[in-house]
Order: structure tokens, then sequence, then C-alpha cells
């Protein structure tokens, strides 16, 4: 059923008309009256039968036509679509016939049918923006459809029935109980509503039970339920004052409707007050009251808005004791379409419904963040699955909670509107990897593994049995947060177990990076491995290159002393011997002299760095340690064969000689571990 209708217009009580169709002969003017008087439910019957006695053919086409929108105006887009189908093969000349046709194979998930009707209006009517942004909004539809939002939705089957029930409001601070409107049986007076064939609506109260169990629904006792229609309310957290929508009926006359307020008086809610700035011209509707009662949002046509329905807003004085003028939101929220169903986050964020921004279907839900007092801006489409290709509206947020209740009347409906829950699981991310022996290749065990956020979260693990580490939820432990970079690394513990290397491993400088920043969905980053150099008599770090005897450091070695740099820092207990080698070419002498200078030139590189002199012990043996003998070099094929041989014998390296120092002029620093994680409580508390 179609929501604007049914709030905006089925609210409405209107004239009451009563045909006797078989004494009736001109059926088209009785129909023509039901119509104007909004009795959809009436005037198609009376369009059925002013058909069979048209005899002109634009006749037939105009009845055709408007009993399509007596469908769409109420809602049912199945016999819509199938009409105005009727129309335009019955050459129907106004082109809001393929307009809302298109409309009616959207609002059923009908986007790519959808889309070339809306561009058969867009070429009959080229001024017309609806055209375009129809096709645009199919265009997204069909793209969020494939590409879904992490919210999940379900239809709350307990309370919903047949008829429609639809907008739902916290009705208690602990958000155990729901007031919802609805259009079932045992409404209030009973009465029928001849616009859409339906019962006219009463406010229903839910409790939630202590096994999460929603009671039977009940109406509201009077004074505010009565015999008229009364729906779409909005409480306060304290739960002292109520706001809603109702519709008063007037003999030989059209009503509109109405904000209304009752305040609680013990159990009992008082008499009823309507709002000062209602008048019987225009609609107001969809109230939304803030937490703490101050500030009222809601829907109405009243002049000085962008069309259609509009959002406004007033604020109560307490010194006066009134409430302001009303405000319009202004053209960033509202349209010259429809803006309708406004509710308040808890932290200020404004949700509401609207046909005239970019959407799925009918309605979509939308949010906007708050710039200011009474100002929003930056309006989102919540995409799919909150919004669908029906109507989606009224939406309602457990306070700071991403979880709460809507009303939709999307496929998987009961049979007309039904209120949905949803909830936005948390975006879980998961890091995890193997530590191993570089040189052996043997798992290691207890190797600490630290990770540090770029929000100032650190922790760390071990290693298992197996080598492996992982950073994950764990019960109420959270590690990897989303809109974070992460870096991880390695650190030997004395602890740690291992097979082959009976001197230890050098503390890694090598570093990992992972980032969960605009990443959507939930990730485990798998295979960060890191692998430990074993403490042997001889540690090869990345080649120091030199000219052709010379001992002066060439700009590309920078970056191999750095990385020895950093293996200093991560193993500050660690002294080393700092050797460099020649290769057998030039005399004993000059080669030790050369090789002497060279490991000089990377103790003053590092020494310049800040590593303290007494830390290492610079020394050159010139070509008495070749790695490979001339007689093997003088082996290999090739001139560049013999030369890598050449160059294997020019290196420079380390080893550990002690790992007992102690800097003296250190700072003295506690280590803190520091993890992001609140239980709800204290996010409750914090809100």
């Amino acid at each position: 059923m179609n929501i604007i209708s049914k709030v905006l217009v089925a609210l409405v009580v209107t004239l009451t008309f009563s045909v006797n169709s078989m004494a009736q002969k001109n059926f088209s003017a009785d129909a023509d009256i039901a119509f104007s008087n909004k009795q959809y439910f009436n005037a198609i019957e009376l369009y059925k039968k002013a058909y069979t006695k048209a005899k002109k053919k634009e006749d037939k086409a105009l009845i055709i036509f408007t009993i399509g929108e007596c469908y769409r105006l109420t809602g049912d887009n199945k016999q819509s679509e199938a009409w105005y189908v009727k129309a335009v093969k019955a050459n129907y000349t106004n082109p809001l016939a393929k307009l809302y046709l298109a409309e009616a194979k959207k609002a059923q998930e009908k986007y790519s049918e959808a889309l070339i009707e809306f561009a058969n209006y867009k070429s009959d009517a080229p001024a017309d923006p609806r055209g375009e942004n129809g096709i645009k909004s199919c265009e997204l539809a069909t793209k969020w459809k494939e590409n879904p939002s992490r919210y999940k939705v379900e239809n709350m089957t307990l309370i919903n029935t047949k008829d429609p029930d639809f907008c739902p409001t916290y009705a208690d601070k602990k958000y155990n109980k729901l007031l919802f409107t609805s259009m079932r049986p045992g409404v209030t007076g009973g009465a029928f509503d001849g616009s859409l064939g339906e019962f006219y609506s009463d406010i229903f109260e839910t409790q939630m039970d202590k096994n999460g169990r929603w009671s039977t629904p009940t109406p509201l006792p009077p004074p505010v339920n009565t015999e008229e229609n009364e729906g779409l309310s909005s409480m306060t957290k304290k739960g002292d004052l109520l706001i809603f929508t109702r519709c008063t009926s007037e003999k030989n006359k059209n009503s509109l409707n109405q904000l209304w307020f009752s305040v609680k008086k013990g159990n009992a809610w008082g008499e009823p007050e309507k709002f000062w700035f209602c008048n019987d011209s225009n609609k107001f509707a969809s109230p939304s009251i803030s937490s703490g009662g101050l500030t009222l949002l809601f829907s109405s046509d009243m002049p000085g808005g962008q069309g259609g329905n509009d959002i406004w807003t007033s604020t109560y004085n307490k010194k006066e004791k009134k409430w302001s003028p009303p405000t319009n939101l202004g053209s960033e929220i509202n349209t010259s379409a429809n803006e309708v169903f406004p509710s308040l986050h808890d932290d200020g964020t404004l949700y509401f419904s609207s046909d005239g921004h970019l959407g799925m279907g009918g309605l979509d839900i939308f949010r906007a963040e708050k710039k200011g007092k009474g100002e929003w801006g930056t309006v989102t489409n919540l995409r799919y699955p909150v919004n669908s290709a029906g109507d989606d509206f009224g939406i309602i947020f457990e306070g700071a909670k991403e979880r709460g209740y809507f009303s939709s009347n999307r496929e998987g409906t009961k049979g007309s509107d039904d209120i949905w829950s949803f909830v936005l699981p948390p975006l879980l991310f998961s890091i995890s990897g193997t530590v191993s022996d570089c040189k052996n290749k043997d798992v290691l065990q207890n190797v600490i593994v630290k990770l540090v956020g770029s929000d100032g979260t650190s922790v760390q693990t071990k290693t298992g049995a197996d080598g492996q580490y992982k950073f994950a939820e764990n019960g109420a432990n959270r590690f990897v947060w989303p809109n974070t970079s992460y870096v991880i690394t390695t650190e030997v513990s004395n602890d740690l177990i291992t097979k082959n290397a009976a001197n230890g491993f050098v503390n890694s400088s090598t570093k990992a990076k992972v980032t969960t920043v605009g990443v959507e969905e939930a990730k485990t980053f798998k295979g960060i491995n890191f692998c430990l150099v074993p403490i042997e008599k001889e540690i090869r770090f990345p080649d120091v290159l030199y000219d052709l005897a010379q001992s002066t450091l060439r700009a590309g070695s920078v970056d191999s002393l750095n990385f020895l740099y950093e293996t200093l820092i991560d193993n500050p207990t660690f002294i080393i011997e700092l050797s460099a080698h020649t290769d057998s070419r030039g005399g004993d002498p000059e080669n030790l002299i050369l090789s002497n200078e060279r490991a000089k030139s990377c103790f003053d590189y590092l020494v310049s760095k800040g590593i303290p002199a007494e830390r290492m012990d610079p020394k050159g043996y010139g070509e008495k340690r070749l790695l490979i003998l001339d007689t093997d070099i003088n082996k290999l094929g090739t001139i560049e064969e013999k030369e890598a041989g050449h160059q294997k014998n020019r290196r420079t390296v380390f080893s550990v000689l002690r790992k007992d120092y102690f800097n003296p002029n250190a700072p003295k620093e506690v280590p803190k571990i520091n993890q992001k994680e609140k239980s709800e409580e204290e996010e409750e508390e914090t809100e």
C-alpha cells in the first residue's frame, strides 16, 4: 500500500459517500465524485462499470488511466502497472501514464523494464527531471542490490498482521516497549475507511519479555485512541510526553491530519491537545520528538516549503512553555516531492524518508549529518537491504546502537506494510601468520608478535607450538578495528623454543603493514609471515657497496646500513663486531688496510645515527676469510660468473660478540599496552 497515500491522504477523514450501484446509471460521474473525495476503493468498481458504458476511445482510455491512478494511490503496484499498460496501449495521450508505469515497475524491482519506461517518459517530457532521475535511480538500485551494505533485516512476524502495521517508536528508556500504528481488526470503534478498504488506524503497544519475545499488541486506551484515525506517534525517552497524528471527522467537511500531544499523569495519558500551529487547511503528520522533548520534527504541506510534503521543526521554550513557529529544513533536505517520517538519532543525525532524492523504490530511507542547531546536510541513501523497491520509512534506533526497527511494504511482508528489525553486525577483522627460522625453516614457538595501530592501540601475543599467531576478536576483547592502519613486528622472547639455533635469534627489523581503512567487509588478513635470523658466527645484511679500491660509502649503501641500524635498535643488548672483507685480488697489506677503512666507514655512519661506539668493534680482515676460493672461481665459465664469485667475497657482515650491553643513559620507560575496547555498558555511559 502506498504509504504517502495512507498516512498523508488515507488518514484524512473524507466526506461520507454512498452509492446504490445497481440503481445508479451515470457510473462515470459517480466514480469521479468518489475519486475527488479520495474514495479510491469505491471509485475502482464504479470506473469499471463506467468503462462498459463508454463509447469513445478517448473516454475509455481516460477511464483506464484513472483506474490505474486509484490503484497507485492505494499502493497496489501490480494492479496499477496492469492498468497503466492498458492505458498506454489505448493511446492515452498524457505522458504521465508512462511515468507512473515506470514507477510501478520500479516499485516491483523490475529495474530493467522500468528503465525503458523512464526513458520513454523522458522522450515525451524532456523538461521534467523525473524521467532522468528515474533512469539514475534504476541504475543505482541495481548497483546497490549487487553490492549491499552490511545491515541485516528481518520481518517481525510475531507482531505483524496481513493488515498495515507501521511506524514503530520506543516507549521506554530501556527499549523494551514499542508503540506502532496498525489497521488490524480490534481497533477502537472498528470503523472502516472506504478510501483504502482498511479499518481506521490506532496506536498499539507491545512489550518485550525477558526472553526477548514481544507480547500480543493491544491498542492504547482512550483518550489517546478514539473512533477516529490515530497513529504515527513519538515519545520522549522519559515516557512522559506522547505526540501523535489524529484526524477528527466533521459533518460535510474533509479533515486533515493534525498533530496532538498527551502528557502522562501517573499511569494514564491525559486528555490530548492539538498543537497551536496546526490548521485545517494543511496536513501535519509523522512527528518525531527528541529524547529530551525540546525538538519536534514533523512533515507537512504547509506554505513556505519546497513542494509536496516537507520536514519541519519546532523547538520548545521552557520559560514561555510554548512551541516555536515551525521552520522548514530547507532545500538540502526537502525536495519538490515528499520528505516524511523524520527521526533523530542520539548522535544528532537526522533520518527521514523521501521519494524526491534518488532511491530504490517509492520511499527510501536517508540520513543527514547534523551541521548546527536545527541544521542538517549531506544526504545519504541507506541503500539495500534497508531500502528496497517498495516503500521504506519510519526508522528508529536503539539509542547509540546500530540496531532498531523500520517499516516497509517490500517483498516478504505479510500482506501490507510490516515492521522490520535491522542490525549492523560488527565489522570484524583478524590478522594471522607464522614465524619461522630464516635458515632452517623451523617454526618458532613463543616469539612475541606486536600489533600497533594508528589509533594508539598496542597489543601483543606469542606464537604457538605451530609457530602461528593471530589477532582476532576473543570474547570481550577486540584487537583489529575498522578504519585503522597497523604495523606488525616480532621480538625474541626469553622462553623462545627452537631446534637448531643454539645461540638464539636476532630480533628482526622487518615490519608488516595492514590497513582496514575503507574496508567495508569483514576480512581475515592471512599469511602475514616473518622469519628470524639465527645468531651465527657471521651474519650478512644487504651489501654495502664501494667504488673500486675505495672506502667511501656509495649513496646506495646508506639503505644497507640503515637496515643494520634498525637491527641494533631492535636488539638493544647486542655488542657486535662489524667486519669487512675483500676478494683475493690485490696485495695482502693493501687489502687489509682497505677492509679496515671500509669497516671504519660503516662504524662512523652508525655512530652518526646515534648507535653508541662501545656497541661496535670495526675490524677488517682483508682477504683472509674468503667464502669462495680462487681455485673455485677459476672453474666458473663466464667472466660475469667469476665476477659474481669475487663479489661474494667483498662483503661487510657482523657477528654478535655479547648480549649484555646496558645503556646507562637510556630513559626509563614503563611499557604500556593500550587496548581499545569498551563494554556495551561503558559505551552507553559515554553516550
